[in-house]
C-alpha cells in the first residue's frame, strides 16, 4: 500500500474501517454494495481495493489473526502442552464467534490449495501446529490428529452455533465433547 497515491490509502483505511463494522453486524455475508454506500465510494473502488470478498475479510481479521497467532508462540512454552493446545484452540473458537465471519475466512481455506501466504488460514494452521506437534511428541494428543482437523473443528462448532440465542455456551459445550475425543488414548 506504500505505493498508492494517499487518496487511494485514505480509501483502503476507510473501507476497511467501515467493512469492519459490517462485518461485526452482519458476518462474512455482508454486502459489498452496503460497505461501499457507507464509506462513500462506489462498489468499484471497494473491489479495486478489496477485488473479491475473501480478500475484504482477510484484511478485516488480519490483525485478529496475528494476535491469535502471537498467542500460540506464547502458549508453545507452556509445560501441559495439551492445556496449552486446548486454550488456544478455545480461544480461536471465541474470536471465531466475537468477530462474526472469521469462521467462514477459515472455512475457505484449511484444505484447499488458493491461499496464498498472508491469508488466514496458512498463518492459524502454522501457529496451531506447533502447539499440536509439540503435544504429539508429548503423547498428550494421537498422533494422527493434524491442525487442518482441529481447524475444521472449531469451524464448524464456530458455524453451527453462531445463530443459537447463545452461541457462547452452545459452542463451549460442543468443544468440551470435542475435546474429550481428541486425548492420547482416543477418547
Amino acid at each position: 500500500m506504500t505505493g498508492r497515491r494517499s487518496d487511494a490509502r485514505r480509501n483502503h483505511t476507510h473501507i476497511l474501517a467501515v467493512a469492519e463494522a459490517e462485518v461485526a453486524a452482519q458476518g462474512a455475508q455482508a454486502s459489498l454494495e452496503r460497505i461501499a454506500r457507507i464509506a462513500g465510494v462506489g462498489s468499484a473502488t471497494v473491489r479495486r481495493h478489496f477485488p473479491t470478498r475473501k480478500a475484504l475479510l482477510e484484511a478485516v481479521f488480519k490483525q485478529r489473526v496475528h494476535d491469535l497467532c502471537d498467542r500460540a508462540h506464547t502458549l508453545s512454552g507452556e509445560h501441559d502442552s495439551r492445556s496449552a493446545l486446548v486454550q488456544w484452540l478455545r480461544e480461536l473458537l471465541a474470536y471465531s464467534l466475537a468477530a462474526r465471519g472469521l469462521a467462514d475466512v477459515l472455512s475457505y481455506e484449511p484444505l484447499g490449495k488458493e491461499a496464498t501466504p498472508d491469508s488466514c488460514a496458512p498463518a492459524i494452521g502454522a501457529a496451531g501446529a506447533v502447539l499440536l506437534r509439540k503435544a504429539i511428541d508429548d503423547r498428550t494428543v494421537r498422533p494422527d490428529i493434524t491442525i487442518d482437523d482441529l481447524l475444521v473443528l472449531i469451524v464448524g462448532i464456530a458455524l453451527a452455533t453462531e445463530n443459537h440465542a447463545d452461541p457462547a455456551t452452545q459452542a463451549d459445550r460442543a468443544f468440551r465433547l470435542a475435546v474429550a475425543g481428541f486425548g492420547a488414548d482416543g477418547t
